[in-house]
C-alpha cells in the first residue's frame, strides 16, 4: 500500500528534480535535515560529515537534498562558551563570522566552508548554514572595519573609513541573544556594504542555502530581510533564504516578505511535547486559507514553515551537549505531526541524529505518501465538516469546528491578554493617553470591555531615558518614544519581544524586564489609537487567549487533491480518549473546487493502519487513537 503513488523512486527523483530546475526556487517545500535538534550548537566537522553521508545514503533518495549546520558554528566550544555568552565567537579582520578551527578544522588558513560544502555537493546534497541578524556585538567591541568587496579594501565613504560601531544598532539587540548580535543600519552605505560582504562570502563558501534568524516574527528585521533578498538575487550562486523565528507571525505580516524569501517559519521554536504540537493547527489553518502556500517567493515560491521535525534522537534546547535521549512524543503523536506538516505542506526538515535513527523514526519520514503529498498536492485546506463520538455532542462539535475555534473540556474561560499584530491591524486600535494628575500618563486600552464599569488595562508611560550625552544618535532615533511600566515607580518595563528562542506553547509577548534603553522596549503612541513598538514595528492589542496551561482539544481534520485526481482525507484527534470521527462523502466537495462528489462512490485506503475500507458511498468513518491520525486516500468515481 504504501508504494502505490512512488512507484519507481527514480521517477519521483526526475519529477523533483525536473520541477525545481523548471519552475526556480522551491517549486516544492524544501527538504532536509538541520543539526539543531540533535546537537544545539555543540556539532563538529566530523559528526557534521557522518550525518551528511548518511543522509546522502538513506534520506537523499526520498527527496532530502540539504544538510544545514544551525547556529554558533563560530562559537568555540570552551568552558563558559553557551547559546547567550559573549567573547568566544571566531571573527575574520572584517568583523565576519567564520567557522571555529577546534570543531571545523578545514576551515583553516580562510578557507571558511569551502571544503565542507566540496564534499556535501559530491555527496549529492545541497549545504546550508544558520545566520543570525546584523551584526555581532563582539564585532562592535573590537570595532573591526567594514569590508568593501567592489575594492577588496576598507569602506570608504565621504572622506572616511567606517567601522562596526558606525553601522550597529545596539538598542535593536537579537531579543533572545542580547550578547549576541544586532541589527544593523542599512540606510548606511557601510550598512549596506557589511550586509553584502557577508552572503558575498557564503556564496564564495559554496553555501545552497541560509537561514537568517531573529528577524522574523516578534523580532521583524523588514529592512534587513529586503536587503538580504536584493544581496542574493545579484549572486552567481542561487541561495535558497530561510527565515526565523516565528514567534508571533500572522499572514498579514508574512505577505511583507514572502515575496522576498522561499520558507519563513510562523511557529516558535517546535519541541517534542503534545502542546507543541497541537498549537500548530490553527496556524496552519490561517496561513492556508490566506493562500500563503507555495505563494510567489524568491525567484520561485515561498512556504509557511512549522519548524523541523523533533523526532528520534535529539538534545535539549539551549543543551550545550549533543544527542542524548529519545523523542518524547508518542508514536501517535509523531503520525499526527508528520501528517499535519504534509498535508500544511511546510518545508521537511528532519531534525534527529541520522546516525542513531530508528526503524520507526526513518518509517515516517520517508513515508511515501507523507512525501507525496507534501511535495505534489493541491487545494491543501482545512475540512470543518466532521463529526465525532466523544463527550460532546455533535451539533456542537460540528459547530465548534466549522468557527474555527478549539474545544476546551470544561477548562477555565479565555482571559485577556498582550500580543503584537499589524500595526494596520484594526484589533491594535484601542489604546488612548490618560492624563493624571501627576506624571507619569497612562496609556490604557479602553476597546471593547465586557461592561461599562470594568476597570481598564492600564500602562505606565515614562519618557525612555538616556544613559549619557555620548550617544546622540540614540537620542535622535528614539526621540519621542516611552517606556511603559507596570506601576508608576516600577523599574520593570514592558518588552515585545522574547528573551530565548521559545517554543510556540511558551510564547511570552507582554511580558516586563528590567527597564534598559533597548528598542525592544520602547513604545510610540499614535493618532489612531495604536501602541507601536520600535523593535518589532509591530502594535499591541489585548486579546482573548486561553488560561495558561489549557492544551486544546477535539478533532481537526484537513483535506487535499492528488495529481492524479485522488483525495487525500485526515483526521487529528487531540482529544485524551480514543474518538471516532465521521465525514460525509457529499461534503467532501464543499472543499475541493470543481468537484462534482453527488452519489460518488469512493476506494478508500487509510495509511497508518494499512486498512482497505473498499467501496464507500454514504460517510467515512474510523476511530482514531488519543493524540493520533488517519490519513485516508480516496479514489472516487461520480454517479
Amino acid at each position: 500500500m504504501q508504494i502505490v503513488f512512488c512507484s519507481s523512486l527514480c521517477i519521483f527523483l526526475t519529477l523533483l528534480s525536473h520541477r525545481v530546475s523548471s519552475e526556480g526556487h522551491a517549486s516544492i517545500p524544501p527538504r532536509g535535515w538541520n543539526s539543531y535538534d540533535s546537537f544545539c550548537w555543540t556539532i563538529s566537522e566530523q559528526e557534521y560529515l557522518q550525518s551528511a553521508e548518511i543522509i546522502s545514503n538513506r534520506l537523499h533518495p526520498h527527496g532530502y537534498e540539504y544538510a544545514v549546520v544551525d547556529y554558533l558554528w563560530y562559537r568555540r566550544k570552551v568552558p563558559g562558551a553557551y547559546p547567550d555568552s559573549l567573547g568566544f565567537d571566531v571573527i575574520d579582520e572584517w568583523g565576519r563570522m567564520i567557522p571555529d578551527p577546534d570543531r571545523w578544522p578545514s576551515s583553516k588558513d580562510g578557507k571558511g566552508f569551502t571544503e565542507i560544502a566540496n564534499k556535501v555537493h559530491s555527496l549529492g546534497l545541497k549545504f546550508g548554514i544558520h545566520v543570525m541578524r546584523g551584526i555581532s556585538t563582539q564585532a562592535v567591541n573590537a570595532n573591526t572595519p567594514i569590508l568593501d568587496i567592489t575594492t577588496g579594501a576598507a569602506y570608504e565613504e565621504s572622506g572616511r573609513q567606517w567601522t562596526a560601531k558606525d553601522i550597529g544598532i545596539k538598542e535593536r539587540a537579537c531579543a533572545w541573544m542580547q550578547n549576541g548580535f544586532m541589527s544593523v543600519n542599512t540606510k548606511l552605505g557601510a550598512g549596506r556594504a557589511f550586509l553584502k560582504s557577508l552572503y558575498v562570502q557564503y556564496a564564495e563558501w559554496g553555501v545552497d542555502f541560509v537561514k537568517h534568524d531573529c528577524v522574523f516574527g516578534d523580532d521583524l528585521d523588514l529592512d534587513e530581510i529586503t536587503f538580504v533578498s536584493e544581496v542574493l538575487k545579484e549572486l552567481d550562486r542561487p541561495i535558497l533564504y530561510s527565515l526565523s523565528p516565528g514567534t508571533g507571525v500572522t499572514p498579514a505580516m508574512a505577505k511583507k516578505v514572502n515575496g522576498l524569501v522561499n520558507m519563513y517559519r510562523i511557529t516558535g521554536d517546535d519541541w517534542d511535547t503534545w502542546g507543541d504540537v497541537v498549537s500548530h493547527f490553527d496556524i496552519t489553518r490561517d496561513f492556508s486559507t490566506a493562500n500563503m502556500v507555495g505563494a510567489t517567493g524568491l525567484m520561485g515560491k515561498s512556504w509557511p514553515d512549522l519548524d523541523m521535525l523533533p523526532l528520534g534522537w535529539l538534545t535539549d534546547q539551549g543543551s550545550n551537549e549533543g544527542p542524548h535521549r529519545n523523542c518524547n512524543l508518542t508514536l501517535d503523536e509523531q503520525k499526527t505531526q508528520t501528517t499535519l506538516w504534509s498535508m500544511a505542506k511546510s518545508p521537511l526538515m528532519f531534525g534527529g541524529d541520522v546516525r542513531n535513527i530508528d526503524d520507526a523514526t526513518y518509517g515516517l519520514i520517508t513515508n511515501p505518501t507523507l512525501l507525496e503529498i507534501n511535495s505534489f498536492s493541491s487545494n491543501n485546506l482545512e475540512f470543518p465538516y466532521i463529526t465525532s463520538a466523544n463527550s460532546f455532542k455533535k451539533e456542537d462539535q460540528l459547530s465548534t469546528l466549522q468557527s474555527g475555534r478549539h474545544l476546551t473540556d470544561g477548562r477555565p474561560p479565555q482571559t485577556p491578554s498582550l500580543s503584537l499584530t499589524s500595526c494596520a491591524d484594526v484589533r491594535a486600535i484601542g489604546w488612548s493617553v490618560e492624563a493624571l494628575d501627576q506624571d507619569p500618563k497612562q496609556i490604557c486600552w479602553r476597546e471593547k470591555l465586557s461592561n461599562k464599569h470594568q476597570a481598564p488595562f492600564c500602562l505606565y508611560k515614562r519618557e525612555s531615558h538616556v544613559a549619557s550625552d555620548e550617544d546622540i544618535g540614540y537620542q535622535q532615533q528614539y526621540q519621542g518614544k516611552f517606556h511603559l511600566l507596570a506601576t508608576g515607580r516600577s523599574e520593570f518595563c514592558l518588552h515585545a519581544s522574547p528573551k530565548r528562542k521559545i517554543t510556540s506553547k511558551e510564547q511570552s509577548r507582554g511580558s516586563f524586564s528590567p527597564c534598559r534603553r533597548d528598542a525592544n522596549q520602547l513604545w510610540e503612541f499614535n493618532p489612531n489609537g495604536t501602541l507601536a513598538n520600535s523593535y518589532s514595528s509591530q502594535c499591541a492589542t489585548m486579546n482573548s487567549l486561553k488560561a495558561k496551561n489549557v492544551i486544546s482539544t477535539g478533532v481537526r481534520s484537513w483535506i487535499a487533491t492528488g495529481r492524479k485526481g485522488e483525495i487525500y482525507l485526515a483526521f487529528f484527534n487531540l482529544n485524551a480518549e480514543k474518538t471516532v470521527i465521521s465525514a460525509s462523502i457529499s461534503d467532501l466537495a464543499k472543499a475541493l473546487p470543481g468537484k462534482n462528489l453527488n452519489g460518488a462512490s469512493c476506494k478508500a485506503n487509510e495509511i497508518w493502519s494499512g486498512k482497505d475500507f473498499g467501496i464507500i458511498s454514504q460517510s467515512i468513518s474510523t476511530p482514531v487513537e488519543i493524540h493520533g491520525a488517519a490519513l485516508f486516500v480516496l479514489n472516487c468515481v461520480a454517479a
